[in-house]
Parts: structure tokens; sequence; C-alpha cells
């Protein structure tokens, strides 16, 4: 609990993730957010690790922001994400 919010995080090979939510919120919905994020970071980087994150952080805010819209799951659909993401990627 932190205020009115209940912190939610997961452990992946020394990296943690926190996603700060509602009280009522279920917690196993953003544990599975969690876990897909970090698939598709996974997939994104070729084996995430901190200094992809570090390093490249502009590149994970916009894998965020194609999962997520107003602090609500927008997309489940990895693929779908990766798809966008190289498209993204071939602009640059």
């Amino acid at each position: 609990m932190f205020r009115n919010f209940k912190i939610i995080y997961r452990r992946y090979a020394g990296l943690y993730f926190c996603i700060c939510v509602d009280v009522n919120d279920n917690n196993l919905a953003y544990l599975e957010a969690i876990h897909n994020f970090v698939e598709v970071l996974n997939e994104y980087f070729h084996n995430v690790c901190e200094l992809d994150l570090v390093f490249n952080f502009y590149k994970v805010y916009t894998v965020v922001d194609e999962m997520f819209l107003a602090g609500e799951i927008r997309e489940t659909s990895q693929t779908k994400v990766l798809k966008q993401l190289l498209m993204l990627q071939s602009l640059e």
C-alpha cells in the first residue's frame, strides 16, 4: 500500500518492474501485464538487460505507450505491439 494505491511488482533476472494501481484493481491482471511487458522487451531487445533499459529508455517509453493508455492496459497482443514497434523503428 502506498497512499491510496497498491504497488504490484515482479522480479525478472535482477530487474524489478513495478506498477502502482488502484486498490480495487485486479492484482493478477497487472502481474500478467508486467509479464507481457517483459516478454515484449525481451523480444524487442533480444534478451533485455539493465543496460538496454538505461541507454534506450526512449524505446522503453515507446513500448509502454503501445501497451498502456492512461494507466490502463491497452494492448495485450505481443505480435501487434512488436509489429508497431518495428514499423516505428523503420521510420527512424
